[in-house]
């Protein structure tokens, strides 16, 4: 049996979605900046993947703009609104938690003169309010914050977080990294008081290589690429028409979270199964599709190797940084020990997942676990 339980690292594309953008790329290949019937055509595409995923956010298709994934629209996002508010302040708060594609335009705006304040979490990877609280100062532009954490599952208190950036200042910006949020929980950007919201398709079953910002209108924000004037000027480049039209596709499918109910059920099904191993620790948010485990006395890489050989696929962390020997730096900020964060598996859900799978997951565990101790051990 072939287990593929690392769908926070990438997910499959849904056939119909490959069905379209096989469409795309062979009949309605046309370049959308072209005047003839071939262009509008490919215009369309693009026109119609915006009210699509308009209608999942509930927001209006011209706040819809494409990236090239998810690492580029925090990007964007991050420097965009920094370099676009940069004379009214240059302090920027996110959480000590954040994926490397806000930390790390973080650090680079860190070298451009901006300060940055990262806030503590709990135990449960949680962002202190009380500690945004007072972050907040005269200086402060812009509020970053995932809304769901790609290794745990934490998920972040976006109202509370938004209703103090507003009692503090109405002119900070809040931007949510949606990436293992958007398609899995509930994220109408409005409603939530959200400035902008980074998302990925192939994390809800659509195409790599592509991803959107949404930009609540009105919204200051300055374009990183610059050519020909595309997306209104925001975003140059020949659009990726394929991949956008596939996105489009996948959001619509995903974007009412139909389906999270049956994750959750199978999530609960798996770490109660998990609870009668010995030395698992689990550490999982409230997201429906991510559970971290600690498994003490093996190293999550040799454990990791293990399962793949039995058909299992898991993740010993965030699949951006899972090849690099540095330890977590989520799960340390958490308060876990270098031990433990050594021994730590992700395993992550998709709406294909089946409860036999996990069955036999546990299964291959109970089996694997004790030879592996035991190797430790000499």
């Amino acid at each position: 049996m072939e287990v593929y339980l690392d769908n926070a690292a990438t997910t499959v594309v849904h056939e119909e979605v490959a069905e379209l953008m096989t469409k795309v790329m062979r009949e309605d290949y046309g370049n959308p900046s072209s005047l003839h019937k071939k262009g509008l055509t490919a215009e369309h595409y693009i026109r119609d993947a915006k009210e699509q995923i308009a209608k999942a956010l509930r927001v209006q298709p011209k706040e819809i703009f494409f990236t090239s994934g998810g690492t580029e629209s925090n990007n964007w996002a991050l420097i965009g609104a920094a370099m676009a508010h940069i004379r009214k302040g240059k302090h920027i708060i996110t959480t000590s938690v954040e994926h490397a594609s806000v930390l790390n335009p973080l650090h680079y705006l860190e070298e451009q003169g901006f300060r940055v304040t990262y806030l503590p979490v709990s135990e449960s990877g949680i962002l202190s309010i009380d500690a945004l609280k007072e972050a907040i100062c005269e200086d402060t532009i812009l509020v970053s914050v995932m809304g769901v954490n790609n290794e745990v599952g934490a998920v972040q208190p976006l109202e509370q977080v938004a209703e103090v950036i507003a009692d503090a200042n109405q002119d900070i910006l809040f931007h949510v990294d949606a990436i293992q949020m958007f398609g899995k929980l509930p994220v109408y950007p409005k409603r939530q008081g959200i400035d902008l919201l980074s998302v990925s398709g192939h994390k809800l079953h659509g195409p790599k290589g592509i991803g959107f910002l949404y930009v609540k209108e009105k919204t200051k924000l300055k374009p990183l690429i610059l050519g020909g004037n595309q997306q209104s000027g925001y975003r140059s480049g020949t659009e990726n028409v394929p991949a956008i039209a596939g996105l489009g596709l996948a959001c619509e499918m995903r974007g009412s979270c139909e389906g999270r109910y049956e994750m959750e059920r199978l999530k609960e099904h798996f770490i109660s199964e998990l609870e009668a191993v010995p030395d698992c620790i689990n550490h999982s948010g409230d997201a429906p599709h991510i559970i971290s485990v600690t498994f003490r006395g093996v190293r999550s890489e040799v454990l990791l190797h293990a399962l793949e050989e039995k058909g299992i696929y898991v993740s010993s962390g965030s699949a951006c940084s899972s090849n690099k020997p540095e330890l977590s730096g989520t799960l340390l900020n958490m308060g876990l020990s270098k031990e433990d964060a050594e021994a730590t598996l992700r395993f992550s859900l998709s709406f294909f997942t089946r409860q036999e799978e996990l069955d036999y997951t546990v299964e291959v565990l109970k089996e694997l676990l004790p030879k592996l101790r035991r190797f430790t051990r000499r």
